[in-house]
């Protein structure tokens, strides 16, 4: 048996959204580990779960019945102060439209999750800039969102989901408003980040091919686990290159 920790466990999650008269069953049913240095693709079409299954992971929302079970936690019964902790410190979250504050630079958007958890700001600032210059945006630390393309705000978000070291990363469709180039630029970034084994990463993406980059794949169909892949496509370029900083 593996010696790696447990990162998160899920048990029998589901999710039912009553709209009016209507019930909305969007996960009828899903158990997943993860350990630490995992790396999942969650793929499914619009609609299937994909989106939910990542909000009831990272505690952005709770399950209609089931568990979620982050660091030994179980996050249902913690307090709102508590369950706010745990999201800016162990949880970072990559989402499709980056989510930067227009007012401030590269640079202060990073230390935003930082001087949440009350890192002194000389901290904040020295790591926010060695995370931007790993992503490649070494020149652009004090450019506001509006002077960035959509790549180098993804490399943003990306570093601000790193800011505080946390264990779990999850990426709701990062490259989703991406060209194909850029988005695969994206992806080795994100392929990156396995190479310290340290970091577990959960990305939902309905693009099969670079879902096909990521070694472990899990498939969404109607809010059920149909199934697992367990290797990458070989006639694809997998995490083992592209991206280094």
């Amino acid at each position: 048996m593996s010696d790696t920790p447990t990162i998160l466990s899920a048990r029998q999650l589901h999710k039912t959204y009553f709209l009016g008269k209507r019930t909305l069953e969007v996960l009828r049913g899903v158990d997943l580990d993860l350990v630490r240095g995992d790396f999942v693709a969650l793929r499914g079409a619009s609609g299937s779960g994909k989106s939910t299954l990542l909000h009831l992971l990272g505690g952005l929302d709770m399950p209609t019945k089931g568990e979620v079970w982050l660091g030994g936690r179980n996050i249902a019964t913690l307090s709102s102060l508590e369950l706010a902790r745990l999201r800016n410190r162990q949880v970072g979250y990559i989402f499709q439209s980056y989510y930067l504050l227009p007012e401030l630079d590269a640079l202060e958007n990073v230390c935003l999750p930082a001087r949440m958890a009350r890192m002194p700001a000389a901290v904040a600032a020295a790591r926010a800039a060695q995370l931007l210059e790993r992503v490649g945006l070494k020149d652009r630390m004090e450019h506001k969102p509006y002077e960035l393309s959509g790549g180098e705000q993804q490399r943003v978000a990306i570093a601000r989901a790193l800011i505080n070291q946390p264990d779990l990363i999850l990426a709701d469709e990062p490259t989703g408003n991406l060209d194909s180039h850029t988005g695969d630029e994206i992806m080795d970034l994100l392929c990156s980040l396995r190479e310290d084994g340290k970091t577990t990463l959960v990305i939902a993406t309905h693009d099969a091919r670079l879902a096909a980059r990521v070694p472990r794949v899990i498939n969404l169909v109607d809010g059920l686990m149909e199934s697992m892949t367990l290797e990458t496509d070989s006639s694809t370029e997998d995490c083992s290159g592209g991206f280094s900083a």
